[in-house]
């Protein structure tokens, strides 16, 4: 039995099935949908444990059948797992994810919980933010993601140039980049690198209240001035302008006749949180695709292969 062993996770070429469950920043693959501790597998046993950064993995022979295949440690159901990529019996890859954020980052909190609970078939790998002492890059230091300065500020040498930050991305094999309330206009080198795989969110129902200046509560005081009688988080595509991508999902938030614009922004960071991570477990899923108009759509999970499609509707996400 062939092991190779990544600092992402084990791969055992068995001809098996197999799953894959998240610890900490390693992944631990096995035949069984199971979180497992330790397991037996045919002439290894494969066993776990944590240090400071990465997990150490220790491999010893051992003399079992082979067609034994033995679990211990603490089990319970792995809801994370996805079997196959596109129906074609594949397993589905997890994904690389890099977060930019330049507050306090309740969407990459929230988010990064996902990953780890197993609703997010991915990995935050990276935090990209302007602000180095910012909320957002203390929880990725404290949850141990590195973090990278973007971009380069006037008064220091700080920072990367956006090709650096191509380059660096890439070295982190990212497969998609999530803006969290980053208030930086993304470079065209990065959004060319990455085609159709950025995605922002926006606390406005886009195309209404978008665009430069348009970001935290300056777009709520504009909704409750303008009389507009909902709003509420818009999840879109990035290109190398403000807030005009390809609308991927929305979910509506009523403006009530006595909301202030504090209010507001507290109900609709409420959906934020919900409906950003649903969109990205659609992204790292594979289940986002494009219609000929260039129209993005998220394809049901429970039906992944079929017709349904997804659309965002008040107060929930199919």
């Amino acid at each position: 039995m062939e092991a190779l062993v990544s600092t992402l996770g084990i791969q055992v070429s068995s001809g098996t099935n197999i799953t894959r469950r998240q610890y900490g920043t390693l992944t631990l693959r096995s035949p069984s949908p199971s979180m497992v501790s330790s397991c037996y597998i045919p002439y290894w046993e494969l066993s776990l444990e944590k240090s400071c950064f990465a997990s150490k993995l220790a491999l010893h022979e051992t003399g079992r059948s082979k067609r034994d295949f033995e679990c211990r440690g603490s089990i319970q159901e792995d809801k994370s797992s996805v079997e196959t990529e596109g129906g074609s019996g594949t397993p589905l890859r997890r994904k690389k994810l890099a977060v930019f954020v330049s507050g306090g980052g309740s969407n990459f909190r929230a988010i990064h919980e996902a990953t780890v609970e197993g609703s997010i078939y991915g990995d935050v790998t990276v935090l990209v933010t302007d602000k180095r002492g910012c909320g957002g890059a203390e929880y990725a230091r404290d949850n141990e993601i590195p973090v990278i300065v973007f971009p380069k500020g006037k008064s220091t040498s700080e920072g990367l140039s956006p090709d650096d930050l191509v380059s660096t991305l890439r070295n982190f094999e990212v497969d998609f980049i999530l803006l969290a309330g980053f208030l930086k206009l993304i470079p065209i080198e990065l959004v060319r690198a990455y085609p159709r795989s950025i995605l922002n969110i926006h606390p406005s129902l886009l195309p209404a209240f978008g665009g430069k200046g348009f970001y935290g509560l300056n777009v709520h005081k504009a909704v409750v001035a303008s009389g507009a009688r909902y709003s509420g988080p818009t999840v879109h595509f990035v290109d190398e302008h403000y807030d005009t991508g390809r609308i991927l999902a929305q979910r509506v938030v009523p403006v009530l006749a006595n909301d202030t614009a504090e209010q507001l922004a507290t109900r609709v960071l409420q959906q934020e949180h919900q409906i950003y991570v649903e969109v990205v477990s659609a992204l790292c899923e594979e289940r986002i695709i494009w219609r000929e108009d260039g129209v993005p759509l998220i394809r049901s999970k429970e039906n992944p292969n079929g017709s349904a499609l997804v659309y965002i509707v008040p107060g929930q996400v199919a």
